[in-house]
């Protein structure tokens, strides 16, 4: 997913761009833009003091950190690039996250682009019910049954609030960004995009 988000990002290797990286976590999306940009300027967000520190520790002393809840973030200026993995679904309604969404728009350069990699639900029941069939076996390879039951399914169900890959897109053409487009799925995960 991380070289699905790296492979379409809209710019010549060699250029200067701003990124954003929101709820960046350890900085591994960073790390991989900046191993393919050398001269992209990162800015990380993330709630957490201790996983900006290992983010500015795996992506380097340039990149600046801010230590904010993505969700209430007020952005100070735009940028050419804004992206984001595994955390927009825990914003709680789809009316949160088109508010984001809003708000993404706003602090983009023209032509520049949001990307996504995120859990979504299916579209129906039948389709939920496989992605958590195949999410849970995959689980299972590397995980003790219990631990699944007591921490991984009960933090989904208590903490995740994922929506539906369409909901996402249309939120997004309603936020009028003139490309959205599907760049990578696989079950209940999907990389994304909008251009502005």
């Amino acid at each position: 997913m991380i070289a699905a988000l790296v492979s379409i990002i809209p710019f010549p290797k060699e250029s200067a761009f701003s990124m954003i990286d929101m709820g960046c976590g350890t900085g591994t999306v960073s790390k991989a833009v900046k191993g393919s940009f050398p001269n992209v300027e990162i800015t990380c967000v993330d709630i957490a003091g201790s996983m900006l520190e290992i983010a500015q520790d795996k992506i380097g002393s340039s990149v600046k950190c801010i230590q904010a809840n993505f969700y209430h973030f007020n952005f100070q200026r735009t940028f050419g690039l804004i992206v984001s993995s595994l955390a927009l679904h825990l914003l709680e309604t789809d009316d949160d996250k088109l508010r984001f969404y809003q708000k993404i728009y706003a602090a983009l350069n023209s032509g520049g682009m949001f990307i996504n990699i995120d859990v979504v639900l299916g579209s129906n029941e039948s389709l939920q019910s496989v992605y958590m069939e195949k999410w849970l076996a995959f689980m299972s390879k590397g995980v003790s049954e219990n631990k699944i039951e007591d921490k991984w399914l009960s933090n989904y169900y208590a903490e995740d609030k994922p929506t539906k890959l369409t909901t996402h897109l249309d939120m997004l053409k309603n936020s009028v960004f003139s490309l959205v487009d599907i760049v990578y799925k696989y079950y209940n995960y999907a990389v994304y995009c909008a251009k502005k």
